[in-house]
């Protein structure tokens, strides 16, 4: 797995280069910088996946520059304070900051603050990134991998038809296909007697929807055919 890059903007030499070789020796990547616009040229050039930025720094302060970084960055930003600068600290989370550390710190409390940071920051990426082959709307999710089909993360058990006819109307959501067409697709072949898809869409029901007599997801446009309803 390739190491997350933090980058400590932070005017002490002492303090940076102490941070710097304790997170080296956790496995990152750090990259430093002595102030707030330095720390902004950093980010430019390079992908950093959490900051540790200090209050007090000369030319830009950690406040200024969170503010800053916050028009086009999300990654976590944990700020560096002295006990004497609570006005700031809260004025720093207020703006962006993601959490903080009042010097002086130990090692093993600052780590523990960037790995639970670096934690909620990937789901967060999770959650935006889009999984291939996973369809949701809704409490309703189908992996067509591993043709799994869940209803508000309870497991629902389909058959191999209505598994193919629920994927085929959840692929197209507020798509109506009529009897006919959902039949060629899923047996491929001509359609001769749709009856039998009436009786599936019934059985899918009593299964994904909590009122199947008031379904929120699988719908009937009458004399049109079927579809699967767009979830806000």
């Amino acid at each position: 797995m390739e190491a997350n890059h933090i980058l400590i903007v932070e005017d002490d030499k002492e303090i940076r280069e102490g941070v710097r070789i304790y997170l080296q020796s956790q496995g990152y990547e750090v990259f430093e910088a002595a102030d707030g616009v330095e720390g902004l040229e950093v980010i430019e050039r390079e992908e950093i996946h959490l900051a540790i930025v200090d209050i007090m720094m000369p030319r830009m302060d950690g406040i200024r520059m969170t503010m800053k970084l916050r028009e086009k960055y999300d990654f976590p930003v944990i700020m560096l304070s002295a006990k004497s600068e609570e006005v700031d600290k809260i004025t720093g989370l207020n703006i962006g900051a993601d959490d903080y550390v009042t010097k002086p710190f130990t090692p093993m409390e600052l780590m523990a603050r960037v790995n639970s940071q670096l934690r909620r920051y990937r789901k967060f990426l999770e959650k935006l990134t889009p999984k291939a082959n996973v369809y949701v709307i809704g409490g309703l999710e189908i992996n067509e991998e591993t043709v799994e089909v869940t209803m508000d993360g309870n497991p629902v058990k389909l058959t191999p038809i209505e598994y193919k006819i629920l994927l085929l109307l959840a692929k197209n959501p507020g798509r109506v296909f009529s009897s006919e067409e959902i039949y060629e697709r899923v047996w491929q072949e001509k359609a001769i007697n749709t009856d039998t898809i009436m009786v599936h869409v019934r059985n899918i029901r009593e299964k994904i929807e909590i009122d199947p007599k008031n379904p929120k997801y699988l719908k009937v446009v009458w004399g049109v055919g079927y579809k699967i309803e767009r979830q806000p």
